[in-house]
């Protein structure tokens, strides 16, 4: 199998900055996503509430009065564009219909507002992934055949962006946090998760042909951001962590080989090597996604962001205003500055002041600085499947992270020093064929009850 993108997009570490991308994507209201300048991506979703046929009228009208809101103040900033995000939640996708109101009600707004305020907007609309915990196959079924509808009905309906945060080989990837086992992480994102990313974004970007929309691109939230929360709560290891971010890249690449072209999705900080090998515009998100979740990244996660995202936020009262509304304001102010930045030729200062204030007291914060991405995108290029791929991230992620310990580039204690030693005997025992690694890892795996027959894959 020959694995896509054998080279970086970028020679020089100075072209690698936010707001710039090799291959930016320009859109006929005028907005250059990687074209110079970042923009707010604000996401939103409903506060706590039951989303019913009898409840749709009230799930609209929230809808409408976030996008709103969201809108007038971008106008009221001079916001030069922005982005809405609209992730699904499980009964907006599982019944296609109701996410295609959504999709109709936010896409209403942008164009009354580019209309009468001359604000250009997009919408990416994000379908849940309802296959986790699947009775039948990841590929066909109901389920899939429901995904398919409504990233079809979503498209149709005026969605600019198709995301998604996808989930194959989830339930692999949980057990392998939980006992520290870089050996099934490994497995679950680049064997497994590669895997179900092929088949998935291949079935996606066919929408998005047939729809005249883009396939933007999907992130391993649900893994890579996982172990990032445990490990800010002590509960896993920090450099686990980090080594499982820079594998997590290796299967996010795998959706830009079946036809997606950007923006990479904010919540999947391991957008920053998909820039690095690819050239496509990235969404990232930092302290200003302290609403969704805590992390330790706060700054570096916009040194190479060409959209500057909150993550998401529940549509409830502040004493300022509507959550929205209060973080598109956040966002627009921060993108002020990136942009002022870049207009001043500024940019790389202010690219390295949020590198140097997050790089060195996190080992997640520091495989997200842009010479350490680049290097290690060097290396995963080398690969020649993607299981080989993930192997490479995994080896040179912990080297990395040695060698900035060893150096005083970065501080790590005696237990995460030690997982480093505990990773590296793991990946080194690591088979050289993935065929021999698979068969290995579906034995140790049967115990978590996983079945490979819902991945055409068999022990």
């Amino acid at each position: 199998m020959t694995v896509p993108f054998n080279s970086l997009a970028y020679e020089h570490l100075n072209d690698f900055v936010f707001g710039r991308a090799t291959n930016p994507l320009s859109f006929s209201n005028g907005m250059t996503i990687g074209g110079g300048m970042v923009y707010p991506e604000v996401n939103f979703t409903l506060p706590m509430m039951t989303i019913t046929k009898d409840t749709m009228g009230e799930v609209r009208r929230q809808y409408e009065e976030m996008a709103t809101g969201v809108c007038q103040r971008a106008v009221d900033l001079g916001v030069p564009g922005l982005v809405i995000e609209v992730e699904l939640l499980p009964p907006l996708t599982m019944e296609p219909a109701w996410g295609v109101e959504v999709t109709k009600v936010v896409k209403g707004v942008l164009a009354d507002f580019e209309a009468k305020h001359h604000l250009p907007g997009l919408l990416r609309m994000t379908p849940v992934d309802i296959r986790e915990g699947v009775v039948e196959h990841m590929w066909r079924g109901r389920q899939w055949d429901v995904l398919m509808e409504s990233f079809q009905g979503c498209a149709e309906a005026g969605a600019d962006l198709l995301a998604i945060e996808s989930v194959g080989g989830k339930h692999l990837h949980d057990n392998a946090v939980m006992y520290g086992d870089i050996a099934q992480s490994l497995f679950a994102l680049g064997v497994v998760g590669t895997r179900d990313m092929e088949r998935l974004w291949a079935g996606i970007s066919s929408v998005a042909a047939s729809t005249n929309t883009i396939a933007s691109g999907d992130t391993a939230c649900g893994f890579a951001n996982t172990a990032m929360v445990l490990a800010d709560r002590g509960y896993v290891s920090k450099t686990f962590s980090a080594v499982v971010r820079v594998i997590s890249a290796v299967r996010s690449l795998a959706a830009y080989g079946q036809g997606a072209v950007g923006p990479h999705k904010d919540c999947g900080y391991e957008g920053v090597y998909v820039k690095a090998i690819t050239g496509t515009p990235i969404s990232m998100e930092g302290k200003t996604s302290a609403c969704a979740h805590l992390s330790t990244v706060g700054n570096i996660a916009g040194a190479l962001a060409d959209l500057w995202s909150n993550e998401s936020v529940e549509n409830v009262k502040l004493l300022s205003g509507m959550a929205p509304t209060v973080y598109l304001e956040q966002l627009a102010y921060d993108c002020r500055l990136f942009n002022t930045a870049t207009a001043n030729k500024q940019e790389l200062i202010l690219r390295d002041l949020l590198v140097e204030s997050d790089s060195a007291l996190d080992p997640q914060a520091y495989v997200l600085r842009p010479d350490v991405v680049l290097a290690i995108s060097g290396e995963i290029v080398k690969g020649r499947s993607w299981y080989e791929r993930a192997k490479i991230a995994a080896a040179q992620g912990i080297k990395v992270l040695r060698t900035a310990s060893q150096t005083g580039q970065l501080d790590l204690n005696e237990r995460e020093v030690a997982y480093l030693d505990s990773m590296e005997a793991q990946v080194a025992a690591m088979e050289d064929s993935e065929a021999d690694f698979t068969a290995r890892m579906l034995q140790e795996s049967a115990a978590v009850d996983f079945d490979p027959a819902k991945y055409d894959m068999s022990v």
